[in-house]
């Protein structure tokens, strides 16, 4: 397949994924996700914002140091300051690229800007030209690309090309676009703006009509040849393009498109389920490719056709995702061989150290419940993938309710200095015991925004996962806390603490940081 027939895949669920509410992920975890990213073989990683913080800043130049097959990209506003801190986060990456946007609808111009067309062009030509001078590829984003008006959009698009912009995305910011139109406004761009083919036209498409994925394919038909997208489909608001989408809809209909990616498709499934882990967004049952369901047949006619020929009702199959055609299951009789291959097919990477703790809590676990599924490793591994210190540990948990008693819970917990403390507190049922109790022995308070509990997998001796947030009144963000365990009153304890601990390491840390507005959706 010739370049001018390939899809580059730019994946920003480390940047615009991670602006979804609740799905905050530490420097660890970006890095992990960048490591499983990589290796599914994304053209370009846009890896944070590294204006907006330090922990941003940080996140995007580990990933900067650790990635090597891919580009890694940086955001940035178009302002020297933006840009300046975007350089100083990638300038070690392999191969570096700098990401600028300027919003260009009237809309946004108007109320957000307060800036005339010209003076857009002018701030354009300027930052993109500031980028080039520290790194050879540089994108510019026109922010609300699919509401500018089409002759001014014609108009910026060529004068950042000028000043040096290697590739130019064409932002559906609010997901306002329809295919038809929104494939007319990328052919239009090819046929008016001259120097078009001095850059990659790329695609970045919201979900608020649930369209991202059909204008982004639109848009390929008619030449875009760069797709923005996200892992799930996560993002702002309704989301993004979802890339397992993007990249399945081209292979399956090669015969129409014509195109193709670097994707290693059989990657898709666990990195997907790395990502629902690591952000605690799931994965709606039905999502295409890779929910539950994507290959399930309960329907008897549906069942009878697949057992005659599976092309009947399977367009793909499972295993071209990474979808098992059964789960892989280990027990208490496994060895660490076992164990060991089935982290590095779940696309993680631990040390010696951790593997070997790993097994200790895998063979705990599997005397618990006589199978252990991928979905409950993935759930013990994740606690070797945080940056944030075990200030409290919790030792023992006694909780008693019952119709006609008061639900009390007693914690025995070791402190941050080594000295171990109890107490006990009632409430109004064992979970709010716990949590009172916790809140006694850290004295740390806060409010409970956010509590849910899931089934990591099927049955009765199944592990419940815990996730929940915490608001500090003398905070300005909240704390995510999660833990699993087959009791989920241990579970929601530990979980607690978990969360406890986050608001702990951030007043340890006391960094005073800027607060800077997010960058747009379809930047």
């Amino acid at each position: 397949m010739s370049d001018a027939n390939r899809i580059r895949i730019f994946d920003t669920t480390l940047r615009d994924g991670e602006q979804s509410p609740g799905a905050s992920m530490n420097i660890a975890e970006k890095v992990e996700v960048a490591r499983a990213l990589e290796a599914l073989g994304v053209d370009i990683i846009e890896a944070g914002f590294p204006i907006a913080s330090k922990g941003d800043f940080d996140a995007v130049r580990a990933v900067a140091a650790e990635v090597v097959d891919a580009t890694v990209c940086g955001l940035a506003r178009c302002n020297d300051r933006d840009i300046d801190r975007a350089w100083e986060a990638l300038e070690f990456a392999k191969s570096a690229r700098i990401h600028v946007f300027l919003a260009t609808s009237a809309i946004h111009r108007e109320h957000k800007l307060k800036m005339t067309r010209e003076q857009v062009i002018t701030r354009a030509v300027e930052s993109v030209r500031r980028a080039k001078s520290y790194c050879a590829d540089v994108e510019f984003s026109p922010e609300d690309a699919a509401r500018t008006e089409v002759d001014f959009l014609c108009d910026v698009v060529a004068a950042a090309i000028d000043a040096g912009a290697t590739t130019v995305n064409i932002p559906d910011t609010v997901g306002y676009a329809v295919p038809a139109q929104y494939a007319s406004t990328i052919k239009t761009l090819f046929d008016r703006v001259p120097n078009i083919g001095r850059a990659v036209v790329s695609v970045h498409c919201h979900n608020d009509l649930g369209l991202a994925v059909a204008n982004s394919l639109a848009a390929c038909a008619v030449g875009a040849r760069q797709v923005e997208c996200t892992i799930n489909g996560i993002g702002e608001r309704a989301g993004n393009a979802a890339l397992e989408e993007i990249v399945m809809a081209l292979r399956t209909r090669f015969d129409y498109f014509g195109l193709s990616t670097n994707i290693h498709a059989e990657k898709l499934y666990p990195v997907s389920r790395m990502v629902s882990t690591i952000t605690g967004l799931s994965v709606q049952r039905n999502k295409a490719i890779v929910g539950r369901n994507a290959f399930a047949h309960e329907a008897g006619i549906h069942q009878d056709g697949m057992l005659k020929e599976r092309s009947t009702y399977e367009i793909m199959r499972p295993e071209e995702v990474g979808v098992p055609k059964t789960d892989l299951v280990l027990g208490k009789h496994s060895g660490r061989h076992a164990l060991r291959d089935r982290v590095a097919e779940l696309n993680y990477r631990l040390t010696d150290e951790q593997l070997e703790t790993l097994f200790e809590d895998f063979k705990t676990l599997a005397d618990k419940k006589k199978e252990v599924y991928d979905e409950d490793l993935i759930v013990l591994i994740e606690k070797y993938m945080t940056d944030v210190p075990a200030h409290w540990e919790l030792l023992e948990l006694q909780t008693m309710a019952g119709k006609h008693l008061t639900p009390t819970a007693m914690v025995r917990i070791k402190r941050p200095d080594g000295v171990i403390v109890e107490d006990a507190a009632i409430g109004d049922g064992p979970v709010d015991a716990i949590f009172k109790a916790v809140e006694r022995v850290t004295g740390i308070a806060a409010n409970l925004r956010d509590f849910s509990v899931r089934g990591v997998t099927a049955g009765k001796d199944a592990q419940g996962e815990v996730t929940l947030e915490l608001e500090v009144e003398s905070d300005d963000r909240s704390f995510r806390g999660r833990a699993a365990s087959t009791d989920i009153i241990e579970a929601s304890a530990l979980a607690y603490l978990n969360a406890v601990n986050h608001i702990a390491t951030r007043r340890e840390r006391d960094t005073p940081r800027e607060v800077i507005g997010r960058p747009g959706a379809g930047a």
